[in-house]
């Protein structure tokens, strides 16, 4: 009877002394679609099986967000929109393919205005989405008598950030694009000089030109979001959020940016105490094949196999495209695994298998693999670094192009453009690929750094969440700078007032000696 009492109050004991956030913080999240989602879901099933409270809120027309889960309680926001066509992206993919068409140096341009056209349409439609939930009083009631912990949202989706500053919630982003573009360029110093701005297809090293382009980018969005993004937020914040309240102020109040970089990757630029970085935190240890994938390995021999998927929303090329790379894979001695929908090319090898779905991480890390054929997306080319595959990267919409920049500078991967593709140029860069040991030895060289980590990136995700439901936010680690007027940050008052006592100094001196030189020539003049 004592020892079972002993042993009643040890457990007593132990539970009160546990961190009261590990068994009951209600977390309130809102997240982005397509892949977005699925890093998102790693970290949600993390802080599941820690013991928190998850509620996931979102429209019901979503891709890939499913409205009944083990891990999380779903809300729909119950916003009057039209059916999201995933064939947007198929179109505007064609669109970007278009603007290679003009000379090199303009495409980037030229697709910088068709993401203007698609950042207009997305917040229009996020700013209706935010009124919806703002205006709906019962939603509202509910969400406030929950007592949530904290928001921890993808500001790719601007309603996150506007939902979490109305309810007074410490807010965490999971982010590597909000939705003017990639989250650096608003939360942390980002000198034109040497870093890319986003869309532009440049690197670190750039030259007078380059630099020159990099700038008018930047202008250009600084003019997307004060007079094409921000406009669409105006009702919203004039009816539920005081005088002067802007999207970027309330993005920049968020208390941790858990951006989804790894200096690896990306380009070494400044940072800010508050953003803590997980990239590739999705990635991990292939799991074993089933059992037809493995035997399909398995028969490439000594060639191995290569791996082509193009992510989750533009999953088809055109035909002819389709048709050019089949019959270049058709004459290579590899085994390839394609991740493909559509109809089945007539130019399809023997040595090619079409799957409508494929475990990707697990291919990636699996011995055989020898080289990945990746539209670039973000997921994709962390976890071929992960397991140290070279890339050929067959860049289409959005960060890709950058993305295939930063492998392609350091020696990890080659491009071709999808509309210039042929089965000569498709062979030439595949066969580099394979048969020059330095691609792979120069992603083995990036896999062996990404993981020389003391902390997982996933680890340092859920650390950081915790830390701010711990500690009811991180004001501490904001700077100053941040709600700083921009003539203010750059000193430009200073700089005028300066440039005022001075030139009145030297307006004045000239004054004084036009004046004693006046004397003299008088006193001159007298005696003559």
């Amino acid at each position: 009877m004592t020892r079972t009492i002993t042993v009643i109050l040890t457990a007593v004991c132990f539970l009160m002394i546990q961190p009261s956030y590990s068994g009951g913080s209600r977390i309130l999240v809102m997240p982005s679609d397509g892949s977005h989602w699925i890093n998102m879901k790693v970290i949600l099933e993390e802080l599941h099986s820690r013991g928190h409270q998850i509620t996931v809120l979102n429209p019901d027309n979503s891709w890939f967000i499913s409205s009944n889960s083990s891990i999380y309680t779903f809300i729909e926001v119950p916003v009057k929109s039209e059916k999201r066509d995933i064939r947007i992206f198929h179109k505007f993919a064609q669109d970007v393919m278009d603007c290679h068409s003009y000379p090199v140096g303009l495409h980037t341009f030229c697709q910088q205005l068709f993401m203007t056209t698609l950042f207009a349409r997305a917040n229009t439609r996020m700013a209706r989405v935010a009124s919806t939930m703002l205006d709906d009083s019962v939603l509202m009631r509910k969400l406030q008598e929950s007592k949530f912990d904290l928001m921890l949202t993808d500001p790719a989706v601007s309603a996150g950030a506007i939902l979490g500053s109305y309810l007074k919630l410490p807010m965490v982003f999971n982010v590597r694009w909000i939705n003017t573009g990639e989250g650096h360029m608003n939360i942390a110093p980002s000198p034109v000089s040497y870093v890319p701005v986003p869309g532009s297809e440049l690197h670190d090293q750039m030259d007078f030109l380059e630099r020159t382009k990099n700038m008018l980018h930047y202008l250009y969005s600084l003019y997307e979001q004060y007079f094409v993004i921000n406009p669409a937020y105006s009702e919203v914040f004039q009816r539920h959020f005081p005088p002067g309240t802007d999207l970027l102020s309330l993005q920049l109040s968020a208390d941790i940016w858990l951006i989804q970089a790894d200096f690896v990757f990306e380009f070494p630029r400044p940072t800010m105490p508050n953003v803590a970085y997980i990239g590739g935190f999705q990635c991990k240890e292939a799991k074993p094949l089933p059992a037809e994938l493995e035997a399909f390995m398995q028969s490439s021999g000594e060639h191995g196999v290569i791996i082509m998927s193009l992510g989750t929303l533009v999953s088809s090329l055109p035909s002819e495209i389709t048709e050019t790379i089949a019959a270049a894979f058709a004459q290579l001695p590899q085994k390839v695994i394609w991740r493909f929908v559509g109809e089945k090319p007539s130019s399809l090898g023997n040595n090619t298998l079409l799957v409508n779905w494929l475990p990707q991480n697990d291919l990636l890390g699996h011995p055989k693999t020898r080289v990945f054929v990746s539209h670039g997306g973000t997921n994709g080319l962390y976890e071929a670094i992960y397991h140290g595959v070279p890339v050929l990267g067959l860049p289409l919409v959005f960060d890709q192009f950058d993305n295939i920049v930063r492998l392609k500078v350091r020696g990890a991967a080659r491009v071709v453009e999808v509309r210039l593709l042929t089965k000569e140029n498709f062979l030439e860069d595949l066969k580099d690929l394979l048969e020059n040991p330095s691609y792979r030895k120069n992603i083995q060289h990036l896999s062996q750094l990404h993981r020389d980590q003391p902390v997982s990136p996933l680890d340092t995700a859920i650390f950081w969440i915790e830390y701010v439901i711990r500690n009811r936010g991180a004001a501490h680690l904001k700077s100053a700078g941040l709600s700083l007027p921009w003539y203010t940050y750059f000193c430009l008052d200073v700089a005028a007032i300066v440039m005022t006592i001075t030139g009145t100094f030297i307006w004045g001196s000239v004054l004084v000696c036009r004046c004693l030189c006046c004397r003299r020539s008088r006193k001159k003049m007298k005696p003559e």
